[in-house]
């Protein structure tokens, strides 16, 4: 056929070329007359394959690309990654710090404006390109193709300290088997003469006292390594031999794990709102959470509080979003399923939060008892001696003090107080307000394992409470971990084309050894380091990148025809501006706030001092600080490094360099890169398939049609179909004759 001929033979034994450019940017929809298709692939040598291609099967041309069984699988793994410890721990903590109720309107407007534009980029980039972080980032702008790199050196971060945590959870687990709950109450020493509490357990609490000597055993200081601990160190191989199994087989195994790993702790968070609601003080604690002050809504740390929550709350930058993403059929409305999990992340916010202000007010309640029965004792010691019987109230009988209310107490003590005035203090009677008692914000390890603990020894059959807590959150955490690890290993297969088993094993056991650095006796204050400096400044770095590769480097425009190609509709023009101009500046603000605050923040960290039973803040030593400084840098290190291999062509300026690589219905077919042929140019340029240079006949992938259709498979190439053929020896037909 001449080359510039306008005439084309629909004829179905057509011989089409079928560019590596024009797979990726229009993918084959699942249509039946497209189940079985001939390949034949021209190499350099000249030497002609062919082979047949059925619906699920392979060959050694085709690599398969796993699939989600269920939009519902897909759906519970992104909320798995999405709804994390932080949810239940974090979230309640900053409530109540800035506002109660009032806080949930900047989250709410900042889960808006940067959390749901910035989720759904995330799914569309990784449903469109069909590849993990790297592959996404290279593909979209070589030059910025650190920032996949970036990406999976945070995951590895985080996963090493996260899956320390999920066992101090499985610990915590383990010894909830008993009654009563081993740090119900103090443990007693006995010699030969007396027998006597332990001075740490005395001078803080049974909770306090089993968390930091018993699960931790933890030592004065970070400088103190003090060995191995070895019960953290046994549920650390645990929890990494879990994450290992369940991730072994990519989303085949995972994917059935998150049916239980997803939906377990909204039947306990549910179960534990119920429970919670029917004990005494519960309403207390949830109208105290309710209560707002909207003074604090005008201070700008609780915006940027609220900023970064929402920012890691769904778990952008990490790459574990579109890395599940990239599993999915093309045509899914990832639109849909960005504002479905925002707002499901949001409202188990909002449920933990009711739990954790139930469980503190019946708390509260118990604790301000006890200090009114303690103080009402101090009163009745001191009459006749310091307080004239005259000054008690006549309704209050003292001869019970037990029947002594906290109403009746908080009368005792506004008299003394008024009639006292300077000599009040000197009496040593404190205030037993319920108010005061919530007001001591706890938030992390110690909402977890020392608050939320204490008050579940107070339950009816505390055991099973405290059996359904932890493994509430082993579960909230290994969601967590799910995706984390798929941000890492999904990436990499991708790109470097390893066998996924091997990797898991050799990525799982590379991280437990590493995480015997958390599992010593200092291992905590890591932690502390990791959680501070690992993830905040990279993490944002690495977002504001993404949203600036698709704003400004693809090009807005394009990305929205894109959308409308794999959704069918055009998104609302709220996204382009949100993509376009205000997300980009909002993170920025949120990057240089963060910045700030670290720089003017010295690093330090909450130690436990033995001897005084109590926590001190100490700043890291010099290595410790030159460790904090590392993290940051080594996160963020590949971006820079690969934008100047790219930019001094020390390496291919190539998405790959290795190969390119055709996509069609989730199965990868090679082709040996020619020399100087830049693949998947028409997406990162912008053209159509049609504005294109047709590939060299020597190097071709040629489709032979053998399924039924008629004329009407081959006219809408970006339509129905999607695959926007074009004529091995038409380069310079319009799209539309097609």
């Amino acid at each position: 056929m001449p080359k510039n001929s306008k005439a084309v033979k629909r004829e179905l034994d057509d011989d089409v070329t079928e560019s590596v450019k024009d797979l990726l940017s229009n993918e084959d929809a699942c249509d039946d007359s497209f189940k079985k298709s001939s390949l034949i692939v021209n190499n350099h040598e000249g030497e002609r394959k062919e082979c047949d291609v059925e619906e699920g099967g392979s060959d050694g041309e085709e690599e398969e690309r796993p699939a989600w069984n269920s939009k519902l699988q897909y759906i519970l793994a992104q909320v798995g990654f999405s709804v994390g410890l932080g949810n239940v721990w974090r979230f309640p903590y900053l409530c109540q710090k800035n506002g109660g109720g009032a806080y949930l309107v900047p989250y709410l407007i900042l889960l808006i404006l940067i959390g749901i534009p910035l989720f759904f980029l995330e799914l569309a980039v990784g449903q469109r390109i069909r590849r993990g972080s790297i592959g996404v980032w290279n593909y979209i702008s070589p030059r910025l193709g650190g920032i996949g790199f970036a990406s999976c050196v945070v995951c590895f971060f985080v996963a090493l300290y996260y899956n320390v945590i999920i066992s101090w959870s499985l610990f915590y687990f383990s010894q909830s088997f008993q009654q009563p709950l081993p740090w119900h109450e103090c443990p007693l020493i006995k010699n030969k003469t007396s027998t006597y509490v332990v001075p740490e357990c005395e001078k803080s609490s049974a909770t306090t006292y089993y968390w930091y000597r018993e699960a931790l055993d933890i030592s004065d200081n970070i400088s103190v390594g003090g060995g191995l601990n070895w019960k953290m160190t046994v549920c650390l191989l645990v929890a990494w031999s879990i994450v290992c199994l369940a991730m072994i087989k990519g989303i085949q195994s995972s994917g059935k794990v998150m049916y239980f790993s997803s939906l377990f702790p909204y039947v306990v968070l549910i179960c534990f709102l119920v429970r919670a609601l029917l004990l005494k003080g519960s309403v207390d604690g949830i109208r105290h959470m309710f209560t707002p002050k909207l003074e604090i809504m005008l201070e700008a740390k609780v915006w940027r509080e609220a900023a970064t929550q929402v920012f890691f709350a769904l778990g952008l930058g990490f790459g574990g979003v579109i890395a599940f993403s990239s599993y999915n059929k093309r045509d899914n409305n990832c639109h849909f399923d960005a504002v479905l999990v925002s707002f499901i992340n949001f409202f188990t916010s909002v449920l933990a939060t009711l739990v954790v202000f139930a469980v503190l007010g019946f708390k509260a309640n118990i604790m301000n008892s006890k200090c009114v029965a303690l103080n009402t004792n101090k009163i009745v010691s001191l009459l006749g001696n310091g307080i004239e019987p005259s000054l008690i109230p006549h309704h209050i009988n003292l001869t019970h003090v037990s029947q002594v209310s906290a109403e009746d107490y908080k009368q005792m003590i506004t008299v003394l107080e008024r009639v006292k005035e300077g000599q009040f203090h000197t009496l040593g009677l404190a205030s037993c307000s319920i108010e005061d008692e919530l007001n001591k914000a706890v938030q992390g390890t110690g909402l977890a394992f020392i608050a939320f603990t204490e008050a579940m020894t107070h339950f009816p059959a505390s055991p099973f409470w405290s059996v359904m807590f932890f493994l509430m959150l082993v579960n909230l955490g290994l969601g967590s971990m799910f995706g984390t690890i798929e941000g890492i290993l999904t990436p990499l297969v991708d790109t470097f084309k390893v066998r996924k088993e091997f990797l898991t094993v050799g990525c799982c056991a590379l991280a437990f050894s590493i995480g015997l650095l958390f599992v010593q006796r200092s291992g905590n204050y890591y932690v502390t380091m990791f959680d501070d400096y690992s993830a905040t400044l990279p993490l944002l770095i690495v977002v504001v990148l993404e949203n600036v590769a698709i704003a400004w480097v693809y090009g807005i425009d394009k990305f929205f025809e894109d959308l409308k190609d794999m959704l069918g509709f055009t998104p609302y023009r709220f996204y382009y501006y949100m993509w376009k101009y205000i997300t980009p500046i909002l993170l920025l603000v949120l990057l240089c706030a963060s910045f700030i605050q670290l720089s003017m923040t010295p690093p330090s960290y909450s130690a436990w001092i033995q001897e005084e039973a109590k926590e001190q803040t100490l700043n890291f030593p010099p290595w410790g600080i030159v460790v904090c400084i590392s993290l940051v840098v080594m996160a963020i290190m590949p971006v820079p490094v690969v934008f100047g291999l790219r930019y001094f062509n020390i390496i291919d300026d190539g998405p790959s360099g290795l190969s390119t690589v055709s996509y069609k219905k989730g199965r990868i077919i090679k082709e040996t890169a020619r020399p100087g042929e830049d693949d998947d140019t028409s997406l990162i340029q912008g053209k159509s398939p049609s504005e294109q240079p047709s590939p060299m006949p020597g190097n071709s992938i040629y489709r032979k049609q053998s399924g039924s259709g008629g004329p009407d498979a081959d006219t809408a190439p970006n339509g129905r179909y999607g695959i926007g053929y074009l004529m091995a020896d038409l380069p310079d037909m319009p799209e539309s004759d097609l």
